[in-house]
């Protein structure tokens, strides 16, 4: 420490300082060392845009698209050329294994006419011939419950009237 450096100390025994003592050399020039790293404002990196970006949607493909690139992958004899084509559309050497199951599966042939969603059941003759008479045994009771009431509105009026039988007891 210097004799001109005069000792300041702090209270109830926090740190002691100098002061007029620098840890840095004093600098000429008038820019303090921290200044000459900042750069200038043309070369500063522009500020980030503030817009939202929309949310990623997960790619589909065609079977017409698959098929061209299971062909195009096919034709490829030298080394690096199926991994040319993979970067040139995008896409990772798990799609091609995938296409090739499904190509192999029938899948990718007829995906135009394929419907969505689990297969219809084959009609069974037993089945329509067990619809038929069901829709028969319904229309039946129907008929017999009609019956039935007309008869029991015909036992009452005979009831309420007090008729007699044609041959004249009662």
């Amino acid at each position: 420490m210097s004799a001109s450096a005069v000792q300041e100390v702090a209270p109830a025994g926090g740190p002691q300082r100098s002061v007029g003592e620098r840890s840095e050399p004093e600098r000429s020039g008038g820019t303090p060392a921290g200044a000459a790293a900042l750069p200038s404002p043309a070369e500063r990196a522009p500020a980030p845009d503030p817009e939202v970006v929309p949310k990623a949607r997960r790619r589909t493909f065609t079977a017409e698209y698959k098929l061209r690139i299971m062909r195009e992958a096919r034709a490829c004899t030298k080394p690096g050329q199926i991994g040319a084509l993979l970067r040139r559309e995008g896409l990772y050497s798990s799609h091609l294994s995938e296409w090739g199951r499904l190509r192999d599966k029938g899948f990718l042939a007829t995906a135009a006419e394929r419907r969505r969603g689990r297969p219809a059941k084959p009609a069974d003759p037993s089945a329509k011939r067990l619809a038929e008479l069901e829709r028969e045994n319904l229309r039946l009771s129907e008929k017999l419950r009609k019956a039935e009431l007309i008869i029991d509105v015909q036992k009452k009026v005979q009831a309420l009237l007090n008729l007699q039988d044609p041959d004249g007891t009662k």
